[in-house]
C-alpha cells in the first residue's frame, strides 16, 4: 500500500512547495520556519499546522494518512498538505511514531 500510485511526481512537488526540500541554501530553517528535512501539515477542521519529518512519510501509518488526504482532498491542496484526522489522534500518531 503505497503513495505512489501514479502521484508520485505530484506529491513530491506539493512536498516541494510545502518544505524546505527543494532549497539550497546553507540555512538550515527556510522562510516558513520549516527546518531542512522537514515539512508541515495541516491537520483536522481547525486545521492545525504541525512540522513533520520527512522520514515519516516512510511509515506504513502515515503513508495511510497521506492516502486519506489524496482521496478526500487530491493531489494538489493549494493551502496546504491537509491530514483529513481528528487533531488528538494525529498527535498520539505521530508521538508513536516519534523515535
Amino acid at each position: 500500500m503505497g503513495v505512489e500510485r501514479g502521484g508520485g511526481k505530484a506529491l513530491k512537488q506539493m512536498l516541494k512547495r510545502c518544505s524546505s526540500l527543494g532549497k539550497k541554501s546553507n540555512v538550515d530553517v527556510n522562510f516558513n520556519g520549516v527546518p531542512k528535512g522537514h515539512f508541515v501539515v495541516y491537520v483536522g477542521h481547525s486545521r492545525s499546522r504541525h512540522v513533520i519529518p520527512i522520514s515519516f512519510l516512510t511509515h506504513p501509518i502515515f503513508q495511510m494518512l497521506l492516502q486519506q488526504s489524496e482521496e478526500e482532498f487530491g493531489y494538489f491542496q493549494d493551502s496546504g498538505l491537509t491530514i483529513p484526522c481528528d487533531e488528538h489522534f494525529f498527535q498520539s500518531l505521530i508521538s508513536s511514531i516519534n523515535p
